[in-house]
């Protein structure tokens, strides 16, 4: 019982030093520890049981002592909610194998999205930017110029948004089955 007064003794005293550097919870658990030895001096069980409960109620009481302090807090910022992650993921996949450098001298569509140049007139005229067909080699713009039809039919009815993006017509269709591949 000695070794276990002289070591809660110890923490005790360590606890209060640390009060005049640290927040008051180091002050209750040196005032809960001299309580604990009071309390284990005076029951009658063996050296071995209380020597376990001292054990115990150190290794608890130690990961409060070392917890942030409650008038402390830490603010968590959130991954944004993209919804339209896997459906950019999947267009560029069906159309350029997401290639942000491709180009299609047929259709003269460039770019990750295959943007054609009736479709940055378009956007440029809706948006009052003055965007060119080159500017759509850039990712970030792309993306820009996609989302923004995009987000005029909502995030979550992908074949819509990847059929509009498409054109229109039967065609549509066979394009929306290979983008849905990737989903």
């Amino acid at each position: 019982m000695r070794v276990m007064k002289f070591m809660m003794k110890s923490i005790s005293d360590f606890c209060l030093k640390k009060k005049k550097a640290s927040s008051s919870g180091m002050f209750t658990f040196a005032v809960i520890c001299s309580n604990v030895i009071d309390i284990l001096h005076y029951l009658s069980m063996s050296y071995k049981i209380k020597k376990i409960l001292l054990i115990n109620f150190l290794l608890i009481s130690g990961t409060l002592v070392f917890a942030p302090v409650p008038e402390s807090f830490t603010i968590l910022y959130p991954a944004p909610v993209n919804p339209y992650k896997k459906l950019i993921w999947a267009i560029g996949m069906a159309e350029t194998k997401c290639d942000t450098l491709a180009y299609n001298a047929i259709e003269k569509a460039v770019g990750f999205f295959q943007i054609r140049p009736i479709r940055v007139e378009d956007y440029n005229k809706r948006t009052g930017s003055r965007y060119k067909s080159e500017d759509m080699y850039d990712y970030e713009t792309a993306e820009k110029v996609f989302l923004y039809y995009a987000v005029k039919i909502g995030p979550y009815n992908f074949e819509k948004i990847a059929r509009n993006w498409n054109g229109s017509g039967i065609r549509t269709y066979y394009y929306w089955n290979r983008v849905k591949q990737y989903l």
